[in-house]
Formats: structure tokens, sequence, C-alpha cells
């Protein structure tokens, strides 16, 4: 077999070497920073290259490990953010024209968790406006690696095409509707959303916060149970950040699924799904069986109907988050940003009220769901990256996007951490994905079976062609 590249190895791979004193971080980042200097021209998936942070970063970090002072796996590693992030005297932008010169005095606490931790951070990466469903004209549009006319997956495009592609060892992104989903489907990598809660939001501009999560996009399940581990935990900055002790997220990585019960709903997994897609599923479902799960026959609510809930209490809670900068410089604003922002301010507040009645339904319909299972398993999303267009990344909100977000928005609305693995390709050669959920605070548990799942199938090992 051929040796796995160097941008292509995983955390877990390139901590190995830096801790054995095989690879340092000076060379490791050296070559990334050349990568992106030779691929991200056309992948556009960087906002902001930080090279001499990034090369001043690496220096202290070979230094400390020369002298004993090795903090971890992520000591060394170069990774990037989702240019949502706070991070100190760098440009945070949301890709919104209104804040192209906004510049932090300070860093977001994931931003300064990751450095603790050890991490080099080569830079800031591109996404939708504000966070949402479209991009600003003037911004960078990320190009998929696997198909540049395929969808890149929403708001943390940057991130799944950065990742992907090997232009660094794993991201942030954000997830308000899919946003870490969606792009770690779209792109063929793993994506942790964490519990509502566990990951501090603190110094990341928010889209709608009631829903706001920030999470790990990496390709292997070990390496974003690493990096969540890293910037999860309490946070007396951010009130709503759960108190809870960090576990270790690698505790069942190994292990067989024995004793775990998965629950499958065959017809909300597969009902009016890309046919593929839907059969690459149902062959995961046999892989976990044959891992040892329980497979345990649920059944969930039409879910549609509460999905159509999910504009209402975003685009309102959108109006919130801009309140600085909307309506008083609303046509700075890229159309499909300014539409949402336009449509949340006519929100009113039964309006507010009946949809937010319509997400407590769902998370109850789902809490009865979860009483008898440990892990419920389905899609991503409903269908592989399909073609996009000017007037899809322009556009406005509309039922293909209600569509996608069956897979996403429950677990929104009651905060459940998800796991999105590479489950196959289909016939065009495009990556498809499969999804496990969890209770609240059970993300060693979906590391077990996603490390489960990924150790049984060959899909983690492959790549775009880049």
């Amino acid at each position: 077999m051929c040796e796995t590249p160097l941008h292509f190895k995983t955390i877990m791979e390139i901590a190995e070497e830096i801790a054995a004193k095989q690879l340092s971080p000076m060379d490791v980042t050296t070559a990334m920073l050349e990568r992106i200097e030779q691929l991200d021209g056309q992948l556009k998936s960087y906002a902001t290259v930080m090279r001499e942070h990034a090369m001043a970063a690496a220096q202290e970090a070979e230094r400390e490990i020369n002298a004993g002072m090795y903090r971890g796996r992520l000591h060394g590693i170069p990774i990037a953010v989702k240019d949502l992030c706070f991070t100190k005297s760098v440009r945070t932008m949301g890709a919104a024209k209104v804040m192209a010169d906004h510049v932090p005095t300070f860093d977001s606490t994931v931003i300064a968790k990751l450095e603790s931790a050890g991490a080099i951070l080569l830079g800031k990466l591109n996404l939708t406006e504000g966070a949402m469903g479209g991009y600003n004209p003037e911004f960078d549009i990320p190009k998929n690696p696997w198909n540049p006319d395929r969808w890149t997956g929403s708001s943390s495009s940057g991130s799944g095409v950065a990742t992907a592609a090997g232009l660094c060892f794993g991201s942030l992104g954000s997830d308000t509707g899919g946003s870490i989903r969606f792009p770690s489907a779209s792109c063929g990598i793993v994506g942790i959303k964490p519990t509502w809660g566990r990951v501090s939001r603190y110094g990341v501009l928010a889209l709608a916060e009631s829903m706001d999560h920030v999470g790990p996009m990496t390709r292997s399940v070990a390496d974003a149970g690493i990096m969540l581990e890293a910037i999860a935990g309490f946070d007396v900055n951010d009130p709503t950040s759960l108190p809870s002790p960090v576990p270790n997220m690698l505790e069942g990585i190994g292990q067989d699924l024995r004793g775990v019960r998965i629950g499958f709903d065959e017809n909300y997994a597969t009902h009016d799904i890309d046919v593929e897609l839907a059969e690459a599923v149902r062959i995961g479902v046999g892989t976990l069986a044959d891992e040892g799960a329980e497979i345990v026959e649920v059944a969930l609510p039409d879910v549609d109907e509460y999905v159509s809930a999910w504009p209402t209490l975003c685009s309102a809670e959108a109006v919130l988050a801009h309140a600085a900068t909307y309506p008083s410089q609303r046509d700075d604003y890229g159309p499909w940003f300014r539409g949402w922002l336009d449509m949340g301010a006519k929100v009113t507040g039964a309006d507010y009220a009946k949809a937010n009645n319509l997400r407590a339904a769902c998370t109850g319909h789902l809490r009865r769901v979860f009483a008898e299972i440990d892990v419920l398993v389905c899609p991503s999303m409903s269908a592989p990256p399909h073609r996009v267009s000017p007037k899809m990344l322009y556009g406005t909100y509309g039922a293909r996007d209600l569509k996608f977000q069956r897979f996403t928005v429950p677990f929104d609305y009651n905060g459940a951490p998800t796991l999105s693995v590479p489950c196959g390709v289909n016939s065009e050669g495009l990556p498809l994905s499969i999804q496990f959920v969890g209770k609240h605070l059970t993300e060693p548990l979906l590391c077990r079976v996603g490390d489960a799942y990924e150790r049984a199938t060959p899909w983690s090992d492959l790549h775009p062609d880049v």
C-alpha cells in the first residue's frame, strides 16, 4: 500500500510522529502553508491565512516539545477555524461586508483553548454570510474538492473544504440548522455537533443563539474527539455553557458495540431520500449490527411539520444577533442574508411563540424515542451534494432547504449531540454520510460508535483527488 501523504494523515498519526520527534511542528506547518499557497487559489477555503502567526506558534511548539513540555495530541498540529471565531488582532468577518473591518481585541474561548492545547492556527475559513444559507457576492465561495460544481454544504463550507482537501488537519465549524453536518457530508469528512452548551460560544459571532453549536470537523472520528475534548467545558464568560466535567472523548475508541442499543426508523431514514444514500445507510445499519450493536426499530414523528418552524425561530434570532448593523446598514448585506433578516424583522411575538411551541413538541417526541435507545442512526442529509448555481448561492431559502434539514434541525432544537461519518460514494463519485445521534452529553459513546463503524469500513481512507 502507498504511504498516506502528510496532508491527508490524521491528527492521531501526526501527533504520534511529533511526540516521537520524528516530525517537527515547523516542518508540518511549513508543508501545510505551502499546500494552501498551491491549492487554495482554486478551492477558496481560507478567508485569512495567518502565516506569520502560524510559523511563530510552530517554532514555540517545537521549542516546548524539545524541552520535554509536550501538552498532548494537539501540540504542534496545524488547524483552522471558521471565520466566526474571534481571533485577537485578526479580522473576524463572518463573511459579511458590514464586518469587513472587524478586528477583535480578544480571542474567543474556543481559540484560547485550542492554542492552550498547543494547536497551530493556520487561519480563518470562509463561510456563508452570517452563517446562513447564501454568500455575500463580495466574498469568495469555497469549491467542493470532490467536484467544484457541487454544493459545499452551506455555512461551514470553508471548514469542510479545507479539511477534506488536506489544507488543515482539523477545523471548527458551527451548526444552527445543519452547518457542521452538511459540509461534513458534502465534503466527505467527520463532524461532531456537540451537546448544546458543551462548548462555549463566547466570542463566536451568533446566528440564532438558542440553537448555535460550535464543533470540530476532521478526517477521522478519533480526531474529532481530540478536538472536542480540547474545546469543551464550562466557561464563566458564557452562562449557557454546561458545568458538566469534560470526559475522555476517546474512552470507548477501539471497542466493539456490544450492549449499545441503536435505533433505526427505516421510513424516516429512507423515504423520499436519494436511493443510493438510503441504501448506504441500510448497509451501515448492518455493519453496526455486525459490530455487536442491538438494532432497535423506532418510530419518529413526521418531523417536516416541526422543521417548518425553524425559519421563524432562526430569522427572528438573527435580527437580534445583528442589531448593531441591521437595519442601519441593511444595504451592505448581500441579497441572501438581507432577505433573511427582512423576514426575521416581520416575525411577531405570537409567530415566535407558535414556532417555539412546535420546537418543544418535536423535542418531546424525540425524548420518547430515545427512552429505549442509546443512539439513533439516520443520514446526515437527504441527498449527495447537489449542483449549485448563482441563484442558489445568492437566492432565498426554499423547499429544498427544508427537506435537507429533516435530519439536522430536530437535533438543533433539542441540543442533542450528533456525529456525521462518511459511508461511501455514489455512482458519480460523490461522498455519502451517515449520522449518529446521542442523548445529551454522550459524545464519548458517539465516538465509540463512529470509530467502530469507521474501522469496519473503508470510507475514511477515501480523499478527493487534490
